[in-house]
């Protein structure tokens, strides 16, 4: 009895926190949003003083690399960076718009972006399930935990009575 009662409560809070993972990709993609804004502004700033200076955005970063200040080595290497960073969520982007429901909640949980996650977190706001992409997350969590600590039982009990009746043959 006490056994199923804690299996239900587990059940239920791993229910309920999976049923917000719609919800934090939600909110992640909106942080997405900001950040490739901010990350666009900077690039194109670069590459209009590419331009304006009669070279490419690779011969810039070029120039920037083998100048003899270490700042500005140090600044070409973090532009690299952003541009490089500013394709990746670019590219996260298209395919989470792309995606379905579902198929986006598998892109999201492959394709993170460690900063921009860590940041989502720290500002992340619990969501009730409303929809069915949250439901259907919410079901998985709660069989997932079901399922998992049931065999567990199964197992520590079929450990248990073996050890009772190697027990009793002793005796």
């Amino acid at each position: 009895m006490i056994f199923r009662t804690l299996v239900l409560g587990v059940a239920v809070v791993s229910g309920a926190t999976t049923s917000q993972l719609p919800e934090f990709a939600q909110q992640y993609r909106q942080r997405m949003g900001g950040a490739i804004d901010a990350l666009s502004q900077v690039v194109t700033d670069f590459r209009e003083d590419a331009a304006n200076n009669g070279l490419t955005v690779p011969e810039a970063l070029q120039r920037l690399s083998t100048a003899q200040d270490p700042l500005v080595v140090l600044r070409g290497q973090r532009m690299e960076q952003s541009i490089d960073r500013l394709a990746a969520l670019t590219r996260q982007r298209a395919a989470l718009q792309e995606a379905g429901p579902f198929a986006r909640l598998g892109t999201f949980v492959t394709d993170l972006d460690p900063q921009l996650a860590s940041a989502t977190y720290d500002d992340f706001e619990p969501a009730v399930p409303v929809t069915m992409e949250g439901a259907v997350a919410a079901g998985g969590g709660f069989l997932a935990a079901v399922l998992g600590l049931g065999l567990a039982g199964r197992l520590t009990g079929r450990l248990t009575r073996r050890m009772r009746r190697r027990g009793s043959a002793k005796a």
